[in-house]
């Protein structure tokens, strides 16, 4: 029997966050997105229709008008005891009543499996993870479910199998969670993807392995109003989260933890999903704190600690010839400390398509190498990149309120495409000084612009481009 609370809280939390687009036509975003399946484009337009490249003003008033909500309280309280143990309700399910030891080196996967399969066909639609430590192989918790909204709770520690055979079937994923709608992660629990087997066996780390695939620590893929609260993720094999395929997801008060030198261990991972939001959390990895790639749409990034990482970047795109689309993509709020890049679109040469309505304002660099950067002759790879006419275009690009420190002499870097220059750049109220450790010199900041048509700077922005 559905407790009507539950419903009640639940149903709250999924309708009370309206997302008020415009409508976008002619898009080759939503050509591609429209062969994924599971996508109705129809359904969700772009918050900021289509902008000319000469109509910046205006495409900055289309920011202004974005709005979307979220809601800091959702877990009730009450529904723990004082010690952290789930106050299981009925029709809950508990991870524990289907087998699982939580002794941290028993295999708990079968049972867990069993467990999301009962939540998965019940009406209540929720599992708990107690405030234990669970050992995990590979996993899928797949969905469609029978109930109309669907919460994980976990409470305690999930670990990751560090035996790379057991990924022989899988190498790119642990924890998979595979077409869920209305789906809610929440609570004060842990996911550790125990990834330093698969650091000292990276190509990056050591030149004597060959490059290849480590598993995303968590996965979510074709889920659809996804909301993710509250939980710590540390040590991804690779990735720490990855959303793809995905349309209206959310990340509150995450916190994602990785040695500086552990390779490949983005924060979170946009991919081909629309409207997602990742707010007030807290990211410090080896690579990307946040990276955004092709296919991604309406993707607001608010209130972020970023560092040590490589900043927060867009791409990379148009590798191997591709074709990428990345659009309406506003970051608004961030602190970056320590980082080897700030705010960066980075794309191959070859590719097609593009990267446009951006806007990264607000933010505060501390000891950051590049803090604005686009780089479209990223190559990274141990061999030379050969120059090619073909690139995706970057246009339509707005730096608004940055300040601080840069690690390196050349605090604004853009650095575009000869063929395809970057058009409708703007910089407004910019302040990058140089982070000098001797006190007894004075060095001043630089800044290289090559290849930008239509450059537009406001207010004072230092240092200006040459």
């Amino acid at each position: 029997m559905l407790l009507p609370s539950l419903f009640l809280t639940l149903v709250f939390i999924f309708i009370s966050s309206p997302l008020c687009f415009s409508s976008f036509q002619d898009d080759p975003l939503a050509n591609f997105l429209d062969q994924t399946p599971g996508y109705d484009l129809s359904a969700y337009p772009s918050f900021f229709g289509t902008v000319h490249e000469d109509q910046s003003d205006e495409f900055e008033a289309g920011f202004g008008k974005l709005k979307m909500d979220y809601h800091a309280e959702i877990v009730d309280s009450t529904r723990y005891d004082r010690m952290g143990t789930p106050a299981t309700r009925l029709g809950e399910v508990n991870v524990d009543d289907f087998g699982a030891e939580g002794d941290g080196k028993t295999d708990d996967t079968e049972a867990f499996k069993r467990a999301w399969k009962e939540a998965c066909s019940s009406n209540v639609g929720v599992l708990v993870v107690p405030e234990k430590k669970y050992y995990l192989k590979p996993i899928t918790f797949s969905g469609p479910c029978k109930s109309d909204f669907v919460m994980l709770k976990i409470l305690g520690m999930i670990v990751a199998s560090n035996d790379r055979s057991d990924y022989r079937r899988d190498r790119r994923h642990w924890l998979m969670f595979n077409n869920i709608k209305n789906f809610i992660v929440e609570g004060q629990g842990t996911i550790d993807g125990n990834g330093e087997i698969w650091w000292k066996n990276s190509c990056k780390i050591n030149k004597t392995q060959p490059c290849t695939a480590a598993p995303t620590a968590v996965t979510f893929n074709r889920c659809e109003n996804l909301k993710v609260f509250g939980l710590n993720v540390r040590n991804a094999q690779q990735m720490h989260v990855r959303i793809e395929q995905s349309v209206n997801a959310q990340a509150y008060n995450v916190m994602l933890t990785a040695p500086e030198k552990s390779p490949n261990t983005d924060g979170i991972h946009v991919t081909a999903s629309q409207n997602v939001q990742i707010i007030s959390s807290i990211i410090r990895t080896g690579d990307d704190c946040i990276s955004i790639v092709s296919g991604s749409k309406n993707v607001q990034v608010m209130d972020v600690t970023c560092g040590p990482g490589h900043g927060i970047s867009i791409g990379s795109l148009g590798k191997g010839n591709s074709k990428a689309y990345v659009e309406n993509v506003m970051v608004n709020k961030a602190n970056l400390t320590g980082t080897t890049n700030g705010v960066r679109i980075k794309t191959w040469q070859g590719g097609s398509g593009y990267a446009k309505n951006i806007l990264f304002q607000n933010i505060v660099m501390k000891n950051v190498r590049n803090p604005i950067i686009i780089d479209q002759n990223y190559c990274d790879q141990d061999t030379p990149c050969e120059e090619q006419d073909s690139a995706v275009q970057v246009r339509n690009i707005v730096y608004k309120n940055i300040i601080g420190t840069s690690a390196s002499e050349t605090a604004i870097k853009l650095d575009c495409s000869r063929t395809f220059p970057c058009k409708g750049i703007v910089l407004q109220d910019i302040d990058l000084q140089l982070y000098d450790k001797d006190e007894d010199q004075d060095p001043e900041a630089n800044s290289t612009c090559v290849n930008v048509m239509d450059l537009e700077t406001r207010g004072r922005v230092y240092p200006q481009c040459s």
